[in-house]
């Protein structure tokens, strides 16, 4: 291609450096508060998630070992705690989200953080700083494909996901810049996650599957495994066969170190359940019946603007399920009219043929 003679002919060097070199000190405060609430959110939601659906299945099948698994009496080997906490984490899609990576960012971060920071008996600092450096990392593989690797049919969460667990188990190992940039590359062969099974408990194993796979990446890489130089940016390399139309801008993406996505892109911690398309329509619809004592049975019809992207991610119109709700403009705002919440019990399997909700969505 020719556009491969523009690119940097090592672009992982720079995020290997960074995230093998990153001190807690040079992380702005700012940015250390906002990685502690996303350490905090996360959890929260992991603890949830892991009772029941996606996250109990992927606790279920761990074998025994001694790191801890969220919510569960059960420790497992560190690299099933790590698919089970990172399931759990994304199990009620209740984890947070941010533009940076087009995605969940704090899932693929924290759980790495705490299975292989058990193992090592981390400090809370090695923690936040292995977390930010993964955030960083997320964000500057995003950049040059986004968004139109979302519009292909990825999943961000698991396809990016993956390098910033992989940059957080470097961090936390203490990985020099060669180990690190071969673990990035091993990671590259690792990165999965389609759109289609969005709706499905599929959908949070994709996060679970993207920590499980980094830790692997950079345990292999600080045992000497190597992977090819250009398996991020060179011919046929992730950013080649996972770009959407708008191929790849390897100029795009923020001067690790100097700028700082954490704070720029930021994150936003979810109000509602379900899928982040929908929260702005559940909000103001919310807010209009509230305030004009709109009754569901006076509803004739409801019009929805959203983002383009919501087209895509939002397949369910009709669901059967809880998990296909969490997808589903039209169930989730007429959900909102009826009940003036959007919760858990929102996507429960037997209030998704709710009479009232069904009379409103129609």
């Amino acid at each position: 291609m020719s556009e491969q003679r523009h690119r940097p002919p090592n672009p992982s060097e720079p995020i290997a450096s960074f995230v093998s070199t990153l001190s807690f000190e040079e992380i702005p405060e700012d940015a250390v508060r906002l990685a502690e609430r996303c350490f905090v959110d996360t959890v929260g939601v992991t603890l949830a998630g892991a009772q029941t659906g996606a996250g109990a299945a992927a606790a279920a099948i761990a074998d025994p070992g001694e790191t801890t698994v969220l919510g569960r009496d059960e420790a497992a080997s560190m690299s099933d705690a790590a698919l089970a906490n990172g399931t759990a984490g994304h199990g009620l899609d209740f984890d947070d989200v941010s533009w940076g990576m087009d995605g969940h960012p704090s899932v693929a971060l924290v759980a790495p953080a705490l299975a292989v920071g058990e193992r090592l008996d981390a400090t809370g600092r090695e923690l936040v700083t292995a977390f930010v450096a993964g955030f960083e990392t997320e964000c500057a593989i995003a950049a040059p494909i986004s968004p139109s690797h979302y519009g292909r049919g990825w999943h961000p969460t698991s396809t990016f996901g993956v390098f910033g667990a992989a940059a957080v188990a470097a961090s936390l190992l203490d990985c020099r810049p060669k180990e690190t940039r071969h673990a990035l590359h091993i990671a590259a062969s690792m990165a999965s996650g389609l759109k289609r099974n969005f709706g499905s408990m599929t959908k949070p194993l994709h996060a679970g599957h993207a920590v499980r796979s980094g830790i692997t990446a950079a345990r292999l890489a600080d045992e000497g495994f190597t992977a090819d130089s250009a398996a991020i940016a060179g011919d046929d390399g992730f950013w080649d066969l996972y770009a959407g139309e708008e191929g790849v801008d390897p100029t795009a993406g923020h001067e690790l170190g100097s700028e700082w996505a954490i704070l720029t892109e930021g994150v936003h911690v979810k109000k509602y359940p379900c899928c982040y398309f929908t929260h702005t329509s559940i909000a103001n619809v919310i807010d209009l019946v509230t305030e004009h004592g709109i009754d569901p049975e006076s509803v004739a019809s409801i019009a929805v603007h959203a983002a383009g992207g919501a087209v895509d991610a939002l397949a369910h119109d009709d669901p059967n399920t809880g998990l296909e709700a969490k997808f589903s403009m039209p169930y989730t705002v007429a959900y909102g009219v009826v009940t003036r919440r959007v919760d858990l019990a929102a996507f429960e399997d037997e209030h998704v043929d709710d009479p009232a909700v069904q009379a409103v969505r129609e």
